[in-house]
């Protein structure tokens, strides 16, 4: 709070990255990593109105869904209109993210959309024949080893990712809904394909407001001189991704160190990541 400035000061927090995959680094995008910086967003000014950047191709839906319902409990309980500004990408995710806005604005080269739910994998069952390799797995639980890499695909076991990703796309299209309302091109076929669109685009069908940026739009509506203050996210320095417990594997009498592990985990997570972003070419 500012007691003795008369300026008008507006709060901006900048959500970016993947959300709930950590990436070596850098800390996933989560209701854990955000938390704080939401709290100290919604109670720093005295101003009825908060400014979030999102710039996120997405991630987890649960917590999307989780730092969405903040922001808007947060918008709710401290009287905040909410602002957002849609940067490079706010797509399924991001998207999502974005939904917490009372108004959405992005660049005219923002890419927004992508609502839908995707789950992908690789199947290895030719390559373990190849290399002679035999595969063995012990269950207690006959779906227990549900799309399983490493065997056949079974049509069962599709159908009922199929049916949890319908479950998990129509709470998706459900907030979508409630958030943007009559203002959304409901007669578009592609509006909730997981197509993704320019903001131009994105503008004619309703899913966001108009093309701006934070300072352009806090200037219009709070005069030229307010002032913007960033508030810092995130759950840590850098050396605390260092930081991780020290786990010993024995294995016939040679350890190995869980810090393999982690840079195993990490190489992964880095690809997911990748992927991600290079799906809307970036």
């Amino acid at each position: 709070m500012w007691p003795f400035s008369s300026q008008p000061r507006i709060p901006v927090l900048r959500l970016t990255g993947t959300i709930g995959m950590a990436a070596p680094l850098r800390p996933a995008l989560s209701i854990a990593s955000a938390a704080h910086a939401l709290e100290r967003l919604f109670t720093y000014s005295k101003e009825p109105a908060v400014a979030v950047m999102v710039n996120s191709p997405g991630g987890s839906p649960v917590q999307s869904n989780l730092l969405y319902k903040r922001m808007r409990q947060l918008a709710k309980e401290k009287e905040k209109k909410v602002y957002v500004f849609c940067e490079d990408v706010a797509a399924s995710g991001g998207y999502y993210l974005a939904l917490a806005g009372d108004e959405i604005y992005a660049d005219r080269s923002s890419i927004i959309g992508s609502i839908g739910v995707i789950s992908a994998s690789l199947g290895f069952t030719e390559a373990i024949k190849k290399l002679g390799i035999e595969r063995r797995v012990y269950t207690s639980g006959e779906s227990k080893s549900i799309l399983d890499p490493f065997r056949p695909e079974n049509v069962q076991d599709v159908a009922r990712l199929k049916a949890i990703q319908a479950d998990i796309h129509e709470a998706f299209k459900d907030v979508v809904l409630e958030r943007r309302g009559d203002k959304l091109s409901l007669d578009n076929p592609d509006l909730f394909s997981g197509a993704f669109w320019s903001a131009e685009r994105a503008i004619e069908l309703g899913l966001i407001d108009g093309l701006s940026d934070v300072r352009t739009k806090m200037q219009e509506l709070f005069g030229n001189d307010v002032s913007l203050r960033a508030i810092k996210a995130g759950s840590g320095s850098l050396l605390s991704r260092f930081r991780r417990p020290y786990v010993s594997v024995s294995f016939d009498g040679n350890d190995l160190s869980g810090r393999r592990l982690d840079l195993a985990e990490d190489f992964l997570s880095a690809v997911e990541t990748r992927m991600l972003w290079n799906r809307y070419g970036l």
